[in-house]
């Protein structure tokens, strides 16, 4: 009698920069099934290697560095951005929504292409814009391993965006400077949008010293955060750098 030989587990690639990325991988997606592997330094990912574990999907949790082209060609590569593209293409997309009112967006699953935040997509899922910066990259990832599940039970066909781009553009260093704001709302915006790894957090520099604010909350008709004093004596620039390539 002749027996069907089983199928082979399928593999899967998880790429993240972020402590919360490697906790939702070891606690969510690795029991599901198929071969998991994560990967969560820059150094960790080559083509030769990444041909060698052979997976279905890549997936880009949140990656700090630019993708070799080599890969995003050869395996179908998936990033999960925090709008609802083809709106929002493009760098910190969270800060720039924020700035710009928002308080809801789409958390998008794409396939990677050569052109940033333009290939097609697998699927949209709702994500809210209220907390602090952190708070909302911990939603946003949870969020996606649900859509990580969903694609390896179904493999879906991307499909083209539709629209007119508007691209954002990378928030620069200089820019979590705490400049005038026409309202107490506008100035908490700003607060929590930036407090989270990645960007300096909202700061001021005054007599010699800075001051950078992070938990901010509102209400009663004010702001209370928390601030840390540090000298600006021989301080290069006003924040830390941020990575350069597919950074968000």
């Amino acid at each position: 009698m002749n027996r069907e030989k089983p199928k082979r587990d399928k593999r899967y690639l998880v790429l993240g920069s972020k402590p919360w990325n490697r906790h939702i991988f070891d606690e969510v997606l690795s029991p599901l099934p198929g071969q998991w592997h994560y990967i969560g330094a820059r150094e960790e990912l080559d083509l030769a290697r990444v041909q060698e574990m052979s997976p279905r999907f890549i997936f880009f949790l949140h990656w700090s560095w630019k993708v070799p082209d080599e890969i995003i060609e050869q395996f179908e590569c998936v990033c999960f951005h925090m709008t609802d593209v083809p709106y929002g293409r493009g760098g910190s997309p969270l800060q720039n929504l924020i700035a710009r009112g928002h308080r809801e967006t789409k958390l998008t699953a794409l396939r990677m292409s050569s052109e940033f935040d333009a290939g097609p997509v697998y699927m949209k899922e709702s994500l809210s814009l209220e907390g602090g910066a952190e708070e909302i990259y911990l939603r946003a990832v949870r969020l996606s391993a649900g859509m990580i599940q969903r694609m390896i039970q179904r493999e879906p066909k991307p499909v083209p965006q539709q629209g007119e781009p508007v691209t954002f553009k990378r928030r620069k260093p200089e820019e979590s400077e705490i400049c005038e704001q026409d309202s107490l709302e506008h100035l908490f915006d700003h607060i929590r949008m930036l407090d989270a790894e990645g960007y300096p957090h909202a700061f001021l520099e005054h007599g010699g010293f800075r001051f950078e604010f992070s938990r901010p909350a509102l209400y009663d008709g004010r702001i209370v955060a928390d601030v840390k004093i540090t000298s600006t004596e021989n301080r290069n620039e006003p924040g830390e750098k941020i990575p350069k390539g597919r950074a968000k």
